[in-house]
């Protein structure tokens, strides 16, 4: 399976209201509950009406796009870094799962990764 390595540096936020999230920016993940209202973007399009944000997280997505009946893909990945003391954030869009670490770990992530047989491609 392919994981395809992203550029961009992600921050997590939480944000006053969604009036000033760039939904055409590349990267825009929102999330909408009774308690909150979410954002995981690019660093550099995080909005001015941030509530709190959590910025250094690196990330790949796994390629291709994925059956919903396909079971296990994106837990077979959290287990192997989970073993190797790697917290993830998870995001599932459409087609795909996104995963992202923290910066300082996301090299160490990917080497794993390759050597218990995903291809990282750039």
């Amino acid at each position: 399976m392919e994981l395809k390595k992203l550029d961009q540096d992600f921050s997590v936020c939480k944000v006053k209201d969604y009036s000033l999230v760039d939904l055409g920016a590349e990267y825009c993940f929102i999330g909408k509950t009774d308690e909150e209202d979410s954002l995981v973007c690019a660093t550099s399009d995080v909005p001015s009406n941030v509530v709190e944000r959590d910025d250094g997280w690196k990330g790949f997505r796994i390629q291709g796009v994925l059956d919903f009946s396909l079971i296990g893909i994106l837990t077979g990945i959290a287990e192997i870094l989970a073993e190797n003391g790697i917290s993830i954030f998870a995001i599932s869009a459409y087609n795909t799962d996104y995963v992202l670490m923290k910066r300082e770990s996301y090299q160490k992530a990917l080497d794993i990764l390759g050597r218990t047989g995903y291809e990282i491609v750039e």
